[in-house]
């Protein structure tokens, strides 16, 4: 007779007599004690000096260091959510591990991450710098790319200028109306109740199509701020380049084309002028649309397509949950979000560089995000790589004047096709886009360019898709960089931390 099938004790509701350490619940390559050792070569102190500003009495705070451990242990693992890192804190060994068995509130984690945000960014170049010293990083081979990430708003919660204006003729008309109303049924009931009795119905009913009129105005009148923005940037480059044209003019047309110059910049004041008055009675930022300091790093702004008075046209659109969100199409179609850029280095896939804007096109985003690489790794790339959306003879020029040997796609290739290599030295008689291609079709540019997918574009599909990353939390440009910022710290550590687990 065979013996009956046992199996290994299961008591959940057993208890310990001396509980054991949670620590060693966890393998000893786990990536929550990498973290834990990092922490302490982080410099935190930034954050430490806003506390040490504060009165000491009052509740205590929890250690900045635990906060900042498990915002970055939660963006490594996809879970960037405060009320998932909340409930990961009770029911999630590691979480218990890092936070010291503590369980923080999702209000407390969404304050700290709100509040440090901008400290926290710098976080990126201080993991950069370690991926460096690691030797992580070669700055051979730089490819640039960018991709679509939805904003925390719908895209049917934006409304174009050409229904604003029809919105608020038709609240204007239904307030009357119901003003009126409102009129005769007061009548009616002084003449029956006496003086200082109504219903309040139609009160209620006036109060939300006004909360509503108010909220459009103010949509209507930023969108129109914004779009006189854009023109001012406009009528600034045309500025630009008709000075630069009557530099470089001969003695015959340089008299005329200084006079055209200085109108071009008179127009251009003027119309700065009138955006700077309007961003200001709307309480717009003047830098947050493009209008600052001119800076190398500076992200572009998009631009809103306006007439030559700067009011802008029927279809610009401006969203009522995230204003600084934008419509933009992506693979599946469209989306109200944000273009987040990565500058990768080609021997472990590290992010260098980083960047946020609402404008989809990629050609203005090379400049900067090229002087941001220079920036945070202290090196020149060898090779700047990056597809047909960031080609303009300005950008090859930039990347020639600062010593980076660019690779820039000059067009779109269909897929399967195969272009003809070239053979021989460039002639000299091509113009930049033409000496671009035809470096493109050499040995050597076929090398090098094919290798740009291989490089950038599995950093988007392991933070989309592995990580879950595919939405941003947070509103606002300013607080959406902050967030791609610990999205691609976290990418780097998980480069970092596999590099370590690996050499040891």
């Amino acid at each position: 007779m065979s013996k009956p099938k046992t199996f290994r004790p299961w008591l959940p509701e057993q208890a310990w007599l001396l509980p054991p350490s949670p620590i060693d619940w966890l393998p000893k390559d786990h990536l929550a004690f990498f973290l834990l050792d990092l922490i302490d070569q982080l410099d935190l102190d930034p954050i430490f000096r806003l506390y040490r500003q504060k009165d000491a009495r009052g509740e205590k705070a929890y250690d900045p260091r635990m906060m900042v451990v498990l915002l970055l242990y939660a963006y490594c693992v996809g879970m960037p959510s405060s009320r998932k890192i909340e409930r990961a804190c009770y029911e999630d060994l590691p979480f218990r591990v890092l936070s010291g068995n503590q369980q923080p509130d999702h209000t407390r984690i969404s304050e700290f991450r709100r509040r440090h945000l901008e400290l926290l960014e710098d976080l990126f170049v201080q993991v950069l710098r370690l991926c460096q010293k690691s030797g992580l990083v070669q700055m051979g081979h730089v490819a640039l790319d960018g991709t679509k990430v939805e904003a925390n708003a719908s895209i049917h919660k934006a409304m174009s200028h050409e229904r604003m204006e029809k919105s608020e003729q038709q609240l204007r008309q239904e307030m009357r109306a119901l003003l009126r109303k409102a009129e005769i049924i007061d009548a009616q009931e002084d003449g029956r109740y006496g003086k200082g009795k109504r219903g309040s119905e139609l009160p209620e009913e006036l109060q939300r199509r006004e909360s509503r009129l108010e909220k459009i105005r103010q949509a209507k009148a930023e969108l129109e701020a914004e779009a006189a923005a854009a023109q001012a940037r406009r009528r600034q480059k045309q500025a630009d380049a008709a000075a630069t044209e009557a530099e470089q003019g001969d003695d015959d047309s340089k008299e005329k084309l200084s006079s055209r110059a200085h109108q071009k910049q008179q127009r251009a004041d003027t119309a700065r002028a009138l955006a700077l008055q309007k961003l200001q009675e709307t309480g717009i930022d003047p830098e947050t649309v493009g209008l600052g300091e001119a800076e190398p790093m500076a992200m572009p702004t998009r631009g809103l397509p306006s007439n030559a008075q700067g009011k802008p046209s029927p279809k610009a659109q401006r969203n009522f949950t995230d204003p600084d969100s934008h419509v933009m199409k992506c693979g599946n179609g469209y989306i109200q979000g944000y273009n987040a850029q990565a500058a990768v280095d080609s021997k472990h896939q590290v992010i260098v560089a980083i960047g946020v804007s609402n404008q989809a096109p990629d050609v203005e985003h090379l400049v900067p995000m090229l002087e941001r690489t220079i920036a945070s790794t202290g090196t020149m790339p060898e090779t700047f790589i990056a597809d047909a959306g960031y080609w303009s003879e300005a950008n090859a020029k930039t990347c020639s004047d600062r010593g980076v040997d660019a690779y820039i796609s000059t067009g779109r290739q269909k897929h399967g096709q195969q272009r003809a290599p070239s053979r021989g030295p460039i002639p000299k008689d091509l113009d930049a886009k033409g000496t671009m291609a035809r470096k493109l079709r050499s040995k050597n540019g076929r090398e090098v360019y094919a290798r740009r997918k291989a490089i950038v574009e599995p950093v988007f599909g392991q933070t989309k898709e592995n990580r879950g990353l595919r939405r941003f939390l947070l509103r606002g440009l300013g607080k959406v960089n902050g967030e791609w910022s610990l999205m691609s710290t976290g990418h780097n550590l998980l480069k970092l931390f596999k590099f370590s687990w690996a050499v040891t």
